[in-house]
């Protein structure tokens, strides 16, 4: 686990309290990379969503030395095949993938692609196959037994519909590794997405099932893309009660954050049982993120990680399938956010200070100064009473 940053004060001391000792080892443990021969998920050097933000993390992870190449490896990514992109997205909107990014011409506007979030790319089907590859890799090291955890940062593309590219997002790669597992055996899934935005694409494909819980921890939807996430939103049929969010607004910090998190998410996915955890683990909740407008600091991922892994430990027999998802400040905060999340993973203590390789690398890419610790001065929290009124609303919602 890593070691304590110097950050102090009540609500992290009351936290680790509250949390207790890690339950259960994490024997072997896997990165997935995405690999050199495939295009890179990129749409374009304008974009935010920056492929460096993977590539520094992989960096990162491995100046660390987490990897040890015998109880914690490096696996690296395969394409997933048309069936199974198939399990959540239709044929028709596979092929126009698949012929958009060959340069084909068509009513690409009518799957969501063109100028702004979501450009055509060259290799876009190839490129989005490797990554749903890759979670795909996860949950079958995980499902398999090779593995406890296992971690594709490339991943996390959670607002893809089955016929539409949304938020930077065109496959959903958390939905069919969902769909995956589900029709390999597993009879339960809990899926917990900590990213800034709602995690609209898993609850939408899995909203009618109730073998799926879904999780979500957002920026209220009246305030931020993509509009939804509202605590009313709790499924449908036989699945009412397992789709659950938590909306939050702008300006919450680690301290109300992490009590939303603790009064939500582990008792329901406890009470669930299930027999796998997913995550997404975006990391654009951060203050300095430029398209949200929370104000978290790496303390509370480092808090959340400890958190998901006990919980996977103790709710899901230590399966843990993890992915990436969102976070803009490519060069200054994923890195060592993900860092933080794949090292408790591992259950390896790494320093609080950065490699001097990897921070001159970091440099170098982006042009601009990083910070050279995991850790940062905690933010002020004065939003705890509209989050307490959410809370309360969900739990009369869903608890029951």
């Amino acid at each position: 686990m890593v070691a304590e940053p110097c950050i102090g004060g009540p609500i992290f001391s009351a936290v680790t309290t509250a949390l207790g000792k890690l339950e259960g080892v994490s024997e072997r443990v896997e990165l997935i990379w995405y690999g050199e021969d495939a295009p890179w998920y990129d749409h374009g050097p304008q974009h935010p969503l920056r492929p460096a933000r993977v590539i520094l993390t992989r960096q990162l992870i491995h100046d660390f030395v987490i990897v040890d190449g015998e109880r914690v490896r490096e696996t690296p990514a395969r394409d997933a095949t048309g069936e199974e992109v198939g399990l959540v997205h239709t044929e028709r909107y596979i092929d126009a993938v698949r012929r958009a990014g060959h340069g084909e011409r068509g009513p690409w506007w009518e799957f969501g692609f063109g100028p702004g979030d979501n450009p055509i790319f060259p290799g876009m089907h190839e490129a989005s196959v490797r990554v749903v590859g890759a979670s795909l890799m996860a949950a079958e090291a995980v499902w398999s037994g090779r593995a406890d955890h296992a971690f594709n940062p490339a991943g996390g593309l959670h607002h893809a519909m089955p016929e539409r590219a949304s938020g930077f997002c065109v496959y959903d790669d958390p939905a069919v590794a969902i769909a995956w597992l589900l029709a390999n055996g597993a009879r339960r899934v809990a899926y917990v997405d900590v990213d800034v935005h709602h995690g609209d694409g898993p609850q939408d494909v899995f909203y009618g099932d109730p073998r799926v819980l879904t999780v979500s921890l957002h920026q209220d939807g009246r305030t931020l893309f993509p509009g939804t996430g509202f605590v009313e939103e709790t499924g449908a049929g036989e699945a009412v009660g397992t789709k659950v969010n938590v909306p939050l607004p702008p300006g919450t910090g680690d301290g109300t954050w992490l009590w939303a998190f603790r009064e939500v998410v582990p008792p329901l996915v406890e009470a669930f049982a299930p027999d796998v955890l997913v995550t997404q683990l975006g990391c654009d909740s951060h203050h300095s993120d430029p398209l949200a407008n929370l104000a978290l600091t790496t303390a509370a991922y480092r808090e959340t990680a400890v958190a998901l892994h006990q919980l996977a430990h103790r709710a899901a027999g230590g399966r843990w399938v993890a992915t990436g998802g969102g976070g803009y400040q490519w060069a200054s905060v994923v890195p060592r956010a993900w860092t933080l999340y794949f090292a408790e993973m591992a259950g390896v203590s790494i320093p609080d200070g950065l490699p001097q390789s990897w921070i001159a690398r970091a440099v170098q890419e982006s042009g601009h100064a990083v910070p050279t610790t995991l850790s940062e001065q905690h933010i002020g929290d004065e939003r705890g009473p509209a989050v307490a009124r959410s809370i309360e609303a969900l739990k009369q919602l869903v608890f029951p």
